[in-house]
């Protein structure tokens, strides 16, 4: 690592030891990523951040976010199924879209006007890898359009790093075949989708990636969060009919 490196590192990880705790925030990895996501909306001139835990299996669950709008705004991908944080994962690469209202409604069509309807008018997602390993994506948003400069792309990346850093020490803390404290209750509700998603399979007789668009369609149309949705079909209080 390149003294400059080592600079940009000590910088990031000095602003997130000055973020300060809420008192409502999480102990653990999950209140340190609650802390990065801070100091690096703060960092960036940004209107939130927020890091999205997720697996080559496809379990994805918002860890942490700078506050609880920004968490809405990361979860609005997971129940639409598209966005920036979606693509950065899938492709190992930043996601920079420096104005939704220019390509963003092509890009993801769903998700951009429900992003514009929380203020959201640029986006930019860094992936949280190392090696082959991927772990999930830090999430960074803006009120207005307009690019990261070159200088807050490297900022961004180097809160990115820190975030993978957290992840993997706190993982390496945990008894084998566990989650790392903290994140095992974010990562909880995932399960109860998965049996929802089975449970409406079977209901409807149609496969688990018909099931999970039924899912997604009526949390559109209902507007509500899928994990709102899994709860209720799992506590057998929905029931969902098949699509058009």
């Amino acid at each position: 690592m390149t003294g400059a490196a080592q600079a940009r590192v000590a910088h990031v990880q000095a602003l997130i030891a000055a973020e300060p705790t809420r008192p409502h925030d999480a102990i653990g990895i999950v209140g340190e990523l609650h802390r990065l996501c801070g100091a690096a909306a703060r960092s960036l001139a940004a209107s939130g951040a927020g890091v999205s835990v997720m697996t080559e299996q496809g379990v994805r669950s918002v860890a942490a976010a700078s506050d609880e709008a920004c968490g809405l705004i990361d979860e609005l991908q997971f129940t639409l199924g598209e966005g920036p944080c979606i693509d950065a994962f899938a492709s190992r690469s930043p996601v920079l879209e420096a104005d939704l209202a220019e390509r963003g409604a092509e890009r993801w069509p769903i998700y951009t006007p429900a992003a514009h309807e929380h203020g959201v008018r640029a986006a930019f997602a860094f992936p949280l890898q190392i090696g082959a390993a991927r772990l999930g994506v830090l999430d960074v948003y803006r009120r207005q359009p307009g690019s990261l400069t070159a200088d807050e792309v490297t900022t961004a990346l180097t809160f990115a790093d820190a975030a993978t850093t957290m992840l993997l020490d706190g993982q390496e803390k945990a008894p084998p075949g566990t989650a790392a404290a903290g994140l095992d209750e974010a990562l909880d509700y995932h399960v109860e989708l998965y049996q929802a998603q089975g449970m409406v399979m079977v209901q409807l007789g149609i496969s688990l990636a018909q099931a999970l668009a039924v899912l997604r369609a009526h949390c559109f149309s209902h507007d509500r969060h899928l994990a709102e949705v899994a709860k209720d079909i799992v506590g057998r209080r929905l029931q969902l009919e098949p699509l058009p």
